[in-house]
C-alpha cells in the first residue's frame, strides 16, 4: 500500500487561505492552513462582496450563513458637493446577477469561514511564520518556519497578503510599492445623519477641495455607516508606525472633519460625534504586475499575487475568484495532483497553471481599467466628461467560472 501524499499547504488563514481552504475540501483534496499570528484574525472594518464573488460562496455552501450579517445593497451614488447627482455605479442586482452586494463586517465573514474550515476537518497552526524553502523533490516541498521547525507538502500556496513572505520566494527582490495614499474610515450611528430613508445610501460625495466623503452603512439593518475620506501622505511606515498612527485617534477624527463645512450638511452630521473605537486606518500599497505566480511547487495568489485598489471594490472578491479557479484547475488537471519530475502530469500542471495565471491577470487587468473608469465618473466635473454611457458589468457580475476552468485545465 502507497503512502499518502502529503496535504496541500495554505500559508495565511485570512479570507483568501480559508476559502481556499474550503474549495479545495469540496474537490476532496486535502489541506492545512499555517497562520503566522496566534489567533484567528480580528480585523475591524467590514468589506463589499459583489455578484461574482457571492457567486462563489454561494457554491461553496457560505453564502447562506452570510446573507443575514451583513448589509445588502444594489448601487453606489455619486454626488457634488452641494448635493447634486452626478452617477450611479451598480454593485450587484438580484433579479440580473443572483445577488444583491453585501457589505459585511470581515470579522464575521472570517469567523464562518474558521468555523466551516473547522467542521470539515482542515487543521489550521497558529503562531507559524512562513521563513523559506528548504528543498523540493519529485513530489514534495518542504520550507522552515521563522521558529526553526519545518514542514512537507505537495504543494506549497500563499495565501498570506499583499506583504506575502511566500512571494520572497518566487520574486526575492521585490517589495509593494506604497501609493502614497491612505484611507481613514470610522463607524457612526445612521440615525446620525438626519438624512431621510430616501436619501441615497450608500454615497461617495465629491469636493473640490476636499475629495471625496464616502457614506455606506454596514450591519444588516443599515444602522450603522462607515465614512471615510482619503490622504496623500508622503512617508512610508513599518507596521509599528502604522499600528502607531492609527492609535493616534484625536488625528484621525481631526482628519475626518477636515473640509466637513464645505459638504452637504449629512457630512457635518456625520462627523459630529466620531466614537474611537470604529476608527481604521489603511495604507495603500500596489504590487506589480509579474511575470509568474509560480516557481516549482509554490504558487501565490491573491492579494499576494497582485494588487487592486479599492475603487470599485473588487480586491477580496478577485480574491476569492482567483482561489476558486485554482482550486478547479487543480482538481481537473490531475486526480493525484502529483507533479512527477519529467513526467507528463508536470508538464501538463505547469500549463494549466499558467493559463490560470494568464486568464486571471487578464482579468484583474480589466477590473484595473474598470477603476481607471469609475475614477473619471467621480471628478466634479464628471457631468462634462466625454464618457458617460451607463456601466456595462456583465462581464464582471456575470462571469462563468467552469467555464474558464475547463479551458485552462484543457
Amino acid at each position: 500500500m502507497s503512502t499518502p501524499s502529503p496535504p496541500i499547504a495554505i500559508i495565511g488563514a485570512g479570507l483568501s487561505g480559508l476559502t481556499l481552504a474550503l474549495a479545495l475540501h469540496a474537490h476532496s483534496i486535502p489541506s492545512k492552513l499555517y497562520e503566522s499570528r496566534p489567533s484567528p484574525l480580528d480585523i475591524g472594518g467590514a468589506i463589499m462582496l459583489s455578484p461574482n464573488a457571492l457567486k462563489i460562496l454561494d457554491t461553496l455552501g457560505v453564502y447562506k450563513h452570510i446573507a443575514s450579517l451583513g448589509f445588502q445593497f444594489e448601487k453606489l451614488s455619486f454626488r457634488s458637493h452641494d448635493d447634486t447627482p452626478i452617477d450611479d455605479f451598480g454593485f450587484g442586482s438580484r433579479d440580473k446577477h443572483g445577488f444583491k452586494a453585501l457589505r459585511i463586517y470581515r470579522y464575521q465573514l472570517i469567523n464562518v469561514l474558521l468555523s466551516m474550515v473547522r467542521n470539515a476537518g482542515i487543521p489550521i497552526e497558529y503562531n507559524k511564520k512562513f521563513s523559506h524553502v528548504t528543498y523540493e523533490t519529485p513530489e514534495n516541498i518542504t520550507w522552515s518556519f521563522a521558529d526553526g521547525s519545518s514542514a512537507t507538502a505537495r504543494l506549497l500556496i500563499g495565501a498570506d497578503g499583499i506583504h506575502s513572505r511566500v512571494r520572497k520566494h518566487i520574486h526575492p527582490n521585490l517589495t509593494p510599492n506604497f501609493t502614497n495614499m491612505i484611507g481613514v474610515t470610522a463607524a457612526v450611528p445612521r440615525a446620525q445623519l438626519q438624512a431621510g430613508p430616501e436619501y441615497p445610501l450608500p454615497v461617495t460625495i465629491m469636493s473640490p477641495q476636499h475629495g471625496a466623503f464616502v457614506i455606506a452603512p454596514q450591519r444588516a439593518d443599515g444602522s450603522e455607516v462607515l465614512i471615510g475620506k482619503q490622504k496623500r501622505l508622503e512617508q512610508e511606515y513599518d507596521r509599528a508606525g502604522w499600528d502607531e498612527l492609527l492609535e493616534n485617534k484625536s488625528w484621525c477624527v481631526d482628519f475626518l472633519r477636515q473640509g466637513s463645512q464645505d459638504f452637504p450638511p449629512i457630512v457635518a452630521n456625520a462627523v459630529s460625534d466620531i466614537p474611537l473605537e470604529g476608527i481604521n486606518l489603511w495604507p495603500f500599497y500596489l504590487v506589480p504586475k509579474l511575470d509568474t505566480w509560480t516557481k516549482g511547487r509554490v504558487v501565490i495568489l491573491g492579494d499576494a499575487a497582485h494588487a487592486i485598489p479599492p475603487t470599485a471594490g473588487q480586491g477580496v472578491n478577485q480574491a476569492f475568484e482567483d482561489v476558486y479557479t485554482f482550486a478547479g484547475v487543480l482538481a481537473r488537471t490531475t486526480e493525484q495532483c502529483q507533479f512527477p519530475e519529467g513526467g507528463r502530469d508536470a508538464v501538463r500542471m505547469s500549463a494549466a497553471l499558467k493559463k490560470w495565471q494568464l486568464g486571471r491577470q487578464a482579468r484583474v487587468d480589466k477590473v484595473l481599467e474598470l477603476n481607471d473608469r469609475l475614477n473619471k465618473r467621480r471628478l466634479p466635473d464628471a457631468g462634462e466628461a466625454d464618457d458617460l454611457e451607463p456601466f456595462d458589468l456583465d462581464w464582471l457580475y456575470g462571469v462563468g467560472f467552469e467555464e474558464s476552468i475547463a479551458e485552462w485545465a484543457s
